[in-house]
């Protein structure tokens, strides 16, 4: 892969995620011009005695203290001179103090990608840093170092600051980082990678520190996953769908044109391609069976025994038809699995309006992550081209880009929308297994017939708690600031919390969607199976023989009879002259791979294994492939 330029102004999500998972990158030399000229402008007012924030005064609380020539200690009698220089070490001491995060190290494509957004940043010539700090910074990127960087301790105010002097404090020497595969101190991590510490020059620590790139990496990968999940779930309700043998009249594209969100819209076109060619969808009421336990007599032939069903059908006789005549006109009068009513529940019916509403969600945090990737986040801010200013403060402009609100709000905004995609995607699976709404498939999808099987039931209940979980982590922490710097920083973001909470859920929606399809590609086996088997028992017998499998019917020798079986050779007609029944041709090529992992659950058995494998199959996004849009792309 060729590496990545960085110029400070095209990085996009896509690049990001590329030097994230290991692409080198490179410098823009029209940039680093921009950040020289900052760079030497600082200098030039060091030189002058000028106060300037963060670079001649202390941090936070401190700017009212300016520095001065030489330590205070130098003046005492008989000192000698310390060497110390003040600038220097206000720097170097805003790192090694400031790197105080705790917990887990974060993940290697996080902590790449956070210095990417830094590097490209920098690169504006707005922040002061000098070339050669820029250059040994991208250095230690390509060379494969990863800073270590515990997980919590950022308030996304002033930016990053605990997290990104973890980042810098491996720049000077310290700290630790992983290198080959080992966590090292940083010195000997930057030794095996032949590179040299680096002593910071006027204002490159707050450089280095002051911005938002762990809430700005986080966020961006998450979203990065989340897009996935999306379509995804989409996937996972068609095959869900499918199973159903639902109605497709919800997701008309004339219906979504008189409520055009652009994610409903989008989403409702999506099922249309993964359900085109399906002959589940829309199947006439009356075809569909429902389960019936299977019992030795079930079946008449060798082959039809072997199945792990029984279907069925009820008649409505004739004087319980008053009212209805007309739908029977149309309509069979055959109750089998699919209820005689025009509408799903909500959970397929309104998918389009719930997966959609979740990518409106993603495409608003697209548009704040997108204008955040290019932007300055650090402070005081440096304008060494501003040719009429009258003092240095005109120049360098202490200013609040470092706030991290508007990630925070829009990481907010997907947090309240993940567990809202988990949820229907539970209640989905719910449905499924549960034979009160599943319209005529078995209990908990397994056959059961000596009453000792589970089936699907307690994959339910893992949905469950996943649920349960994401919605407990939804509250925003956007909402409650935490004064710090003494109340110098008197409000925060906790953009950095937000995004970290995002980028885990991301991870765990992922499961609730992989143990939906894998309870869907069961059902989606029984339902295609149960009345492929109806089909076949037509197309092999007479009405008398399918007459077996309805009840409710007239004895033999009762009057009706004859109507009866004319209507049952009405019923078996349309079955025999159908095609095999199948589903969409997108979802069946997602369910052959799923069934390339996973076999059809015909006997209880450990499922721990399965269930992992699908949680694998989802998060590796081999299934996408299956979309008719991502395999033409």
């Amino acid at each position: 892969m060729n590496p990545i330029r960085l110029d400070g102004q095209s990085l996009t999500r896509d690049r990001l995620v590329a030097v994230a998972h290991g692409a080198a990158v490179e410098l823009d030399p029209r940039a680093l011009q921009a950040v020289q000229r900052a760079a030497d402008f600082l200098a030039e007012q060091v030189r002058r005695e000028e106060p300037i924030y963060g670079v001649s005064t202390g941090f936070g609380s401190n700017a009212d203290k300016l520095l001065g020539a030489h330590p205070l200690r130098d003046e005492l009698p008989g000192a000698a001179p310390s060497g110390r220089s003040l600038h220097e070490e206000l720097q170097r001491n805003l790192i090694v103090t400031h790197a105080v995060c705790v917990g887990e190290p974060m993940a290697a494509d996080v902590v790449r990608a956070m210095l990417c957004i830094r590097i490209n940043t920098l690169l504006k010539g707005h922040s002061g840093i000098r070339v050669q700090t820029l250059q040994a910074l991208t250095a230690m990127l390509n060379a494969g170092i990863v800073p270590v960087v515990p997980q919590l301790g950022s308030v996304g105010a002033s930016g990053d600051l605990a997290p990104l002097s973890h980042l810098a404090i491996v720049l000077l020497g310290g700290g630790e980082a992983f290198f080959g595969g080992q966590r090292l101190p940083g010195a000997q991590a930057l030794a095996r990678a032949g590179l040299q510490p680096v002593s910071l020059s006027y204002k490159e620590g707050l450089a280095l520190n002051n911005g938002t790139a762990q809430m700005l990496a986080m966020g961006v990968l998450a979203l990065h996953r989340l897009e996935a999940m999306l379509d995804t779930a989409d996937l996972a309700a068609a095959m869900t769908i499918d199973a159903f043998a639902g109605r497709l009249g919800a997701f008309a594209p004339e219906v979504h044109a008189l409520r055009p969100h652009p994610g409903q819209v989008q989403v409702a076109a999506h099922l249309r391609t993964l359900l085109a060619g399906s002959t589940l969808a829309d199947i006439a009421y009356h075809l569909v069976p429902r389960f019936r336990p299977w019992l030795p007599g079930s079946w008449d032939t060798q082959e039809s025994r072997e199945l792990r069903f029984d279907i069925g059908w009820d008649w409505v006789p004739a004087d319980q038809r008053h009212g209805r005549e007309k739908f029977y006109l149309r309509f069979l009068p055959f109750r089998g699995g699919k209820k005689h009513q025009p509408q799903d529940s909500y959970s397929l019916r309104c998918i389009p309006q719930v997966h959609g509403a979740v990518r409106d969600a993603a495409a608003q945090a697209a548009r704040v992550l997108e204008i955040e990737l290019n932007a300055v986040t650090d402070n005081p801010l440096v304008f060494p081209d501003k040719a009429d200013a009258a003092h240095v403060e005109e120049q360098v402009i202490s200013a609040g880009h470092f706030h991290g609100m508007p990630l925070a709000l829009a990481l907010s905004y997907l947090k309240a929308a993940i567990p809202t995609l988990a949820s229907i995607s539970e209640r989905r699976l719910n449905k499924l297994v549960d034979p009160a709404t599943n319209d005529g498939l078995p209990a908990f999808l397994i056959g059961n017939e000596d009453g000792t099987e589970s089936g699907h039931m307690i994959v339910q209940y893992t949905a469950a708690a996943i649920v349960n979980d994401l919605a407990s982590r939804a509250h925003p922490a956007s909402v409650f600031s935490v004064p710090t710097s003494a109340n110098a920083e008197d409000h925060v973001s906790m953009g950095a919390n937000e995004a970290r909470h995002v980028l885990a859920m991301v991870e765990d929606l992922g499961k609730v969607l992989a143990l939906e399809l894998y309870t869907a590609a069961q059902a989606l086996d029984l339902r295609r199976d149960m009345i492929n088997a109806a089909r076949a028992l037509a197309r092999r017998g007479d009405a008398a023989a399918l007459a077996v499998k309805v009840q409710g019917g007239p004895a033999a020798d009762a009057a009706g009879r004859e109507r009866f079986l004319a209507e049952v050779e009405d019923l078996r007609a349309q079955l025999a002259q159908a095609g095999a029944f199948h589903p969409g041709e997108a979802v069946a090529a997602a369910h052959a791979r799923i069934r390339a992992a996973v076999p059809f659950l015909e006997r209880d058995r450990a499922l721990d294994g399965e269930v992992a494998a699908m949680v694998e199959l989802v998060a590796s996004g081999e299934l996408l492939r299956f979309l008719p849009d991502r395999a033409a792309a």
